[in-house]
């Protein structure tokens, strides 16, 4: 039986040990939704925020091939915890799930160092190369707050705040705009009491141009001046060496679940 719990103290004990900030986000009712198998003594639990889902207590092949209807996407990055959540995926989702390692970083609040972080920015701003290219650096603000989630390449950095009041509360992001668009970008994916979950885009045309970098540096100093921890949990290799060029320093690689079209039917 799936139920959406309210009290996400029940299931608190189910995710010890996680330390995906996305997990917090539902736990503190911020953003995302959490289910269990029981409100009062839960022994098994999935958060739920955007495209992930993390499994947590008890396997249950019922968790496994769930999809809230509030997502309305056929797309999952799930994550088990554990080995015996992970042979229960495989078992059940079978050739519609695609397994892949991502990299945790480190949640380390005060290894940044800011004056390189503005170096990088001040750098850009007043380099030539962005003067020959048209490139200005522009925070998040409530138009593109709406524009951004109509435009599939970038629409990650807004689609899980449900407005832009949201959004203020419990999210930032910075944008390098040329000729009027974003050309790449850092925001918040979610957002939790005190920090961020970091999402890095770039325009695909637009890569390998240090654009990535800068927007990196930028808002980890903004989060920094507000008190918030910018998080960073990196897709591939490429995201990992960012992370670490921009300060952060690898934790550990972890297996998840990339499901396209539902969950299976075993």
């Amino acid at each position: 039986m799936m139920i959406e719990v309210q009290n996400t103290k029940k299931a608190a004990a189910l995710f010890a040990g996680q330390k995906e900030t996305m997990i917090l986000s539902c736990m503190q009712k911020v953003m995302g939704q959490v289910y269990a198998d029981s409100v009062e003594a839960p022994e098994t639990a999935m958060a739920f925020l955007g495209d992930f889902c993390f499994m947590a207590g008890k396997p249950n092949r019922e968790f496994v091939r769930y999809i809230p209807e509030v997502r309305g996407k056929d797309f999952v990055i799930m994550v088990p915890q554990g080995e015996a959540w992970a042979g229960l995926m495989e078992e059940c989702l079978g050739d519609s799930a695609k397994k892949v390692t991502r990299y945790a970083m480190k949640k380390e609040p005060d290894v940044f160092d800011r004056e390189k972080l503005q170096r990088i920015v001040r750098t850009f701003q007043e380099g030539e190369f962005a003067a020959c290219n048209g490139y200005t650096i522009k925070m998040m603000d409530e138009e593109w707050f709406h524009r951004c989630k109509a435009v599939e390449w970038c629409r990650d950095w807004t689609a899980q705040y449900p407005d832009y009041e949201a959004y203020q509360k419990y999210g930032l992001g910075v944008m390098i705009m040329k000729e009027g668009e974003p050309v790449a970008g850092a925001s918040s994916y979610s957002g939790y009491f005190g920090g961020i979950e970091i999402e890095i885009d770039t325009k695909e045309e637009y890569r390998r141009r240090g654009l990535a970098y800068v927007c990196g540096a930028k808002l980890i100093l903004e989060c920094l001046e507000r008190g918030w921890y910018p998080s960073w949990d990196a897709q591939n290799k490429g995201s990992a060496a960012l992370a670490q060029k921009l300060g952060y320093h690898f934790d550990y690689e972890y297996t998840a679940y990339e499901v396209w079209g539902g969950r299976g039917t075993k």
